[in-house]
């Protein structure tokens, strides 16, 4: 397995019983920290394989993604310079990002 890849480690997370969640950046404009299709997989203690902002909103996604990780979810969140909570959470790159987090279930 490669634990760097937050796929694999959001599998393995799920057969070994943590309830997890995958956050991907579906679509950025200017400056954004990281491209299209980046992902980060967050398992239910905290754990994080993997990027969506370089660090930048990390943080608040995380937050997002433990919030709605007990029942299976979408949630789109989106921070730009235009936005205040960009600024709230560190977006200051100049940028546009719009990431998608979804809670996964594990049917085994």
């Amino acid at each position: 397995m490669n634990t760097n890849d937050p796929i694999e480690s959001a599998l393995a997370w799920l057969n070994n019983g943590h309830k997890v969640a995958i956050a991907t950046v579906i679509k950025t404009w200017g400056s954004a920290p990281r491209k299209a299709g980046s992902q980060l997989a967050i398992r239910d203690d905290g754990l994080m394989v993997g990027s969506v902002s370089g660090g930048c909103v990390e943080g608040d996604v995380v937050s997002n993604a433990l919030e709605m990780i007990n029942s299976p979810s979408v949630k789109l969140l989106q921070y730009g310079i235009t936005n205040d909570k960009a600024w709230e959470v560190g977006l200051a790159c100049g940028g546009d990002i719009k990431i998608r987090i979804e809670s996964l279930k594990n049917n085994g």
